[in-house]
């Protein structure tokens, strides 16, 4: 089937009205219900795409905003943001539509990774998603970063596990003292599921939704034996299917309660399969393991407190100590990610949040330069000047042609260092914190204006490189919060909200190099006297960064080495 005009090759809408069977004794939605849609329609629009049969690798964290109920529409959209060599991403937002009121409420935006199910020893490659809008444009280029996040997840969360000495830790200092704490091993539930035709795909694979049903089911079974009432599913630290099953597989599922945050509380389910020959032996394969958060309310829809756990055991222990990091991690995300584009921040810099805060850098760099309304406010010769006004939020954009190759380019811009060389603006700047090849935070010095104290800044810079042909280097400036770098009583200390270039080659010898500031209060300064005509500051800068990437090479040495 061909895709209608305007869509993408891997794109699949679905629509399914909930009866009484897909909900609750309340009469809402079933959370593991939901989790089956998604799945099977990502896995639609991943084979869509694929034109072949593909399987659940992993779903990202998942937040359930809204609660459906029994005669309402859930409508689900799915489509491939990016084909990387034998994986992809596909995105799925899900809503509910009130039949009486036609009003549609988000409840879901998920992020889930397919792989292609082998053909024999033959690999089978994907074909790049065709990028039809905007949006897909810049799907395409956050889905490399949430992979970054992905493969960095299991680092953050091991790292976070080693500062908090977990080895040092004894049973007895985990609230042993306290009367009212419960042991976990009072949560413990335990299921088994014989995997049939029903359950399983065409080629006999357990459906990944199918899987994650029933593990919602054991954690919530789980969840209520310490509240004593009906937990409700609020998200899910990421699925991930370590292996397939099939059609005749003993799947055996165990939960149990790591630990409460008063109004929370997360349970871990681990999922083993064992065909007929290893059930007889007892030898189990891990297929699959999640953690789940609950809340649960009272009959006047009160968030109810629940009691606090302690661990008996030493495995009991590393889970309750890993559920502190892992909702750490969750709070940070939670608070990077979310919309705070009116103020300035300076988020602080530390183990559990360094993976988001790239992301973040990133991510609203690449929103900025994908957003409509740009109007040119000067031009002269190579240079030009764009503003763009959204919600009282001043941006600027500079686009310098520059006759040397893309790569070069991207390699003296993005050592900030060497901007001394062609921005005033920079009075020092050095590195106080080399993360890693990608990822460096500067201290800056700024001159004063106008009399003011000279301003500081702790930035981070966060250069990646073109995945594919077409696409820009990017280098993308945020503020960040160091302790190690304090504010001075010398300067006054101002934030970037974003800021950075993206580098377009043009060909072998010349590249469209775009600066992007969205103003801060610290920033306007520098930019306003432009703005309004009096001065031409942005100009000379622009000149003045062209001058210092087309001198010739001996230069060029003479300033590296």
């Amino acid at each position: 089937m061909e895709p209608a005009e305007g869509e993408s090759s891997g794109q699949v809408h679905t629509c399914q009205t909930i009866f009484p069977a897909h909900a609750t004794h309340r009469g809402e939605l079933s959370a593991g219900q939901l989790l089956k849609w998604i799945d099977t329609t990502a896995c639609l629009a991943a084979e869509k795409h694929a034109g072949v049969s593909c399987v659940t690798a992993s779903v990202d964290d998942i937040q359930f905003e809204e609660t459906a109920r029994v005669g309402q529409i859930i409508i689900i959209k799915a489509k491939v943001n990016r084909a990387f060599t034998t994986s992809m991403e596909v995105g799925v937002k899900v809503t509910v539509q009130d039949i009486l009121t036609s009003v549609q409420k988000l409840i879901s935006v998920a992020f889930s990774t397919y792989v292609v199910r082998p053909v024999g020893d033959e690999k089978v490659y994907l074909k790049p998603v065709k990028l039809l809008s905007p949006q897909d444009h810049l799907e395409h280029s956050l889905a490399i970063e949430r992979r970054r996040i992905r493969l960095d997840h299991e680092h953050v969360f091991e790292t976070l596990m080693q500062e908090s000495n977990m080895e040092d830790y004894h049973c007895d200092n985990v609230s042993n003292t306290e009367e009212d704490t419960i042991s976990t091993d009072l949560t413990h539930v335990q299921s088994i599921e014989l995997v049939l035709p029903p359950h399983a795909n065409h080629h006999g694979n357990t459906f990944g939704g199918q899987i994650m049903a029933w593990m919602e089911t054991v954690a919530t079974i789980s969840a209520s034996r310490l509240c004593h009432s009906y937990p409700i599913l609020k998200s899910v630290d990421m699925f991930k299917f370590r292996g397939p099953s099939t059609v005749g597989d003993r799947l055996v599922f165990k939960a149990i309660v790591n630990n409460t945050f008063q109004k929370s509380v997360e349970v871990g389910v681990r999922v083993e399969a064992y065909n007929c020959e290893e059930w007889t032996i007892g030898q189990a394969r891990h297929i699959n393991s999640a953690f789940l958060i609950f809340n649960a309310v009272n009959d006047k829809g009160e968030l109810l407190i629940f009691p606090r756990v302690k661990p008996t055991t030493k495995d009991g222990l590393r889970r309750y100590h890993g559920a502190i990091a892992r909702r750490r991690i969750r709070l940070t995300r939670k608070y990077i990610l979310s919309n705070k584009e009116d103020t300035p921040s300076s988020d602080l810099w530390d183990r559990s949040n360094q993976a988001y805060l790239s992301y973040s850098n990133v991510a609203t760099l690449t929103v900025l330069a994908t957003k409509c309304g740009w109007e040119i406010t000067s031009t002269l010769d190579n240079i030009k000047i764009l503003t763009q006004e959204e919600s009282d939020i001043l941006s600027v954009k500079v686009e310098m042609q520059v006759r040397i190759p893309s790569n070069l380019a991207f390699f003296l811009l993005s050592d900030f260092r060497l901007r001394r060389q062609w921005d005033k603006h920079y009075l020092t700047c050095e590195v106080v914190e080399n993360v890693n090849e990608d990822e460096k935070i500067y201290y800056i010095t700024s001159p004063s204006v106008k009399g003011d104290k000279p301003k500081d800044f702790v930035v981070l810079v966060s250069r990646r490189q073109p995945c594919k042909t077409g696409d820009p280097y990017i280098i993308a400036v945020r503020s960040v919060t160091l302790t190690s770098v304090p504010p001075s009583p010398n300067y006054r200390r101002n934030e970037i909200l974003c800021a950075g270039f993206l580098i377009h080659s043009d060909g072998n010898h010349s590249c469209m190099v775009s600066y992007f500031n969205q103003v801060t209060s610290g920033v306007l300064p520098y930019l306003a006297a432009n703005l309004i005509g009096s001065s031409k500051s942005i100009e000379d800068t622009a000149s003045a960064c062209i001058k210092f990437l087309e001198m010739d090479s001996t230069e060029i040495d003479s300033i590296l080495f």
